[in-house]
């Protein structure tokens, strides 16, 4: 199929699949007029990728974790799961983070209503 049959079958654009191709997360035969052409299996893989890119994966992290897909044996799995693991304490991190930030959003919120309430009604 071609690239606009692709990215209608699996919901993206064009534009994402070039993007795909690009950071080496998708691959296509070309035609001799340098059509892109896309076999039935690559929808499952727009697919698998949209996942993991809504999960918050980059595509370099992605790339790391598709020969687990591609090659599928105890170790790459193995792999696979130690990187989403530090993708996952990565994300907790960041929560921990935004979090107190937002403790300190709410501190100085509750600063600006008390001193708010020592000045005289306008």
């Amino acid at each position: 199929m071609r690239i606009g049959e692709l990215a209608e079958r699996a919901g993206v654009s064009a534009r994402s699949l070039r993007y795909y191709e690009e950071q080496g997360l998708l691959t296509s035969t070309r035609s001799a007029s340098g059509q892109r052409h896309y076999g039935d299996s690559d929808v499952d893989r727009v697919l698998l990728l949209r996942r993991l890119f809504n999960a918050g994966l980059s595509s370099r992290t992605i790339a790391e974790l598709l020969p687990c897909v591609d090659d599928p044996s105890t170790q790459n799995s193995d792999q696979a799961w130690r990187r989403l693991t530090e993708e996952r304490e990565r994300l907790d991190a960041h929560i921990a983070e935004l979090l107190r930030t937002r403790d300190s959003l709410d501190e100085a919120i509750a600063t600006n209503r008390r001193h708010r309430a020592s000045l005289s009604p306008a």
